[in-house]
């Protein structure tokens, strides 16, 4: 079985308390914080995001996912490890030659590190650090926006990681961003998926519970 973790990137303000309580009752594993910096992305939410996480770890005990779509890696880094998150994931596209250096940081706060791939990104970018690293995230959708359909071409990159992964028995998880829903959710399972970010099937749903439920089978 799969694990969930929510993305809050759409959560209203005035409604933010009451649905992170929502989420954490529906037996979320883990809250999905999307950092933003207006630069690797076009939208910017970096003020939000460290609210957001901030009252999440006040008021949860649940694991906090943060995923860093942000140019500037290293300082806007620093601003979360206070929160000492769960696991913290930057993307390969934005650290270049930086990455090792970025992996070793994040791993000396005693933080858990993850690589993201953008949907144009080959495997290959990544491959010599996987050993090095406790989690792959694919972006089955260009990063930046919520609610966009899933790349169809993004399953066969789930697909060659996990046979990476296999192949070469390296321990990480590979999660997956973008479009999921109940209908594409056994597409990214089947290809090799550990983990399912959702954030509109699950916000947008009348039952919070059991819509996780169902991306959980």
């Amino acid at each position: 079985m799969v694990e969930i973790s929510v993305s809050v990137l759409n959560v209203k303000n005035e409604n933010a308390i009451k649905t992170f309580y929502n989420i954490e009752e529906a037996e979320t594993n883990y809250f999905h914080i999307d950092v933003m910096d207006g630069r690797f992305v076009k939208q910017e939410n970096l003020k939000q995001m460290k609210e957001y996480a901030t009252t999440i770890k006040h008021i949860s005990n649940l694991p906090l996912d943060v995923h860093f779509m942000v140019e500037n890696i290293k300082d806007i880094i620093d601003d979360y490890i206070e929160l000492q998150p769960n696991i913290m994931t930057f993307h390969i596209e934005a650290s270049k030659e930086n990455t090792t250096n970025i992996i070793s940081y994040v791993k000396e706060q005693g933080i858990k590190v993850g690589l993201a791939i953008s949907p144009k990104t080959q495997i290959k970018e990544i491959e010599e650090y996987l050993p090095y690293i406790h989690l792959v995230l694919v972006m089955t959708v260009e990063p930046g926006l919520g609610g966009q359909k899933l790349l169809p071409e993004t399953i066969k990159k789930i697909e060659e990681i996990n046979y990476y992964r296999e192949k070469n028995n390296i321990d990480f998880e590979i999660e997956v961003d973008g479009g999921i829903n109940a209908e594409t959710a056994s597409l990214v399972k089947n290809a090799g998926a550990d983990i399912l970010v959702a954030g509109s099937a699950i916000l947008q749903s009348k039952d919070y519970k059991q819509m996780i439920a169902d991306l959980k089978k």
